[in-house]
């Protein structure tokens, strides 16, 4: 597992690449994550689920995790990459889907992938997948990672799916929820 943070002398390089509300049942079944952005505290974090976006056309159905731009980006949980996808609003993301097929873990607005990233490629949590960064939509003066969690159905693709606040996952100890 690639261990990134203050100190310890590693260095990323990658090269540029061009609300629903979970049910506390949906939440015991995914587990306490670790943050995915190296260095950053689970008490660092604010829960952006549900502020209104875009003039308040539409509602936030994720998690923004400020962080310097180049921050490793570390995978939240174990699966298998789905897709990596460059969007208008997300920018350069990355689609992970667990190991059971239940959930999607997306992580957008990355500055990078990691060298040699693909779609097919397993994870582990913990493996580097890119860098924080402000691709897509996201100012230019706010770097951060948008993360979020969707629940999938048997057979539904990388951008179906019933999204979870990912913010209670991060935060909350398993025996708390």
């Amino acid at each position: 597992m690639l261990s990134f943070g203050p100190g310890n002398g590693a260095s990323v390089r990658a090269a540029r690449v061009a609300p629903a509300v979970p049910a506390p049942a949906a939440m015991t079944q995914v587990g306490r994550l670790p943050v995915p952005v190296a260095g950053v505290r689970a008490a660092q974090l604010t829960d952006t689920w549900g502020q209104s976006r875009a003039g308040g056309a539409r509602a936030h159905e994720a998690i923004d995790i400020m962080a310097p731009r180049g921050t490793p980006v570390l995978a939240a949980a174990p699966g298998r990459v789905e897709k990596l996808f460059l969007s208008r609003d997300g920018g350069n993301t990355v689609y992970v889907r667990s190991t059971d097929g239940r959930l999607v873990f997306y992580y957008a607005h990355l500055d990078t992938y990691r060298p040699g990233l693909a779609e097919g490629q397993a994870v582990r949590r913990g493996d580097l997948l890119g860098t924080v960064g402000s691709t897509g939509n996201a100012s230019p003066e706010a770097p951060h990672l948008h993360f979020s969690v969707k629940r999938m159905a048997q057979g539904e693709g990388w951008s179906a799916g019933v999204p979870l606040n990912p913010y209670p996952l991060l935060v909350e100890p398993a025996g708390r929820r």
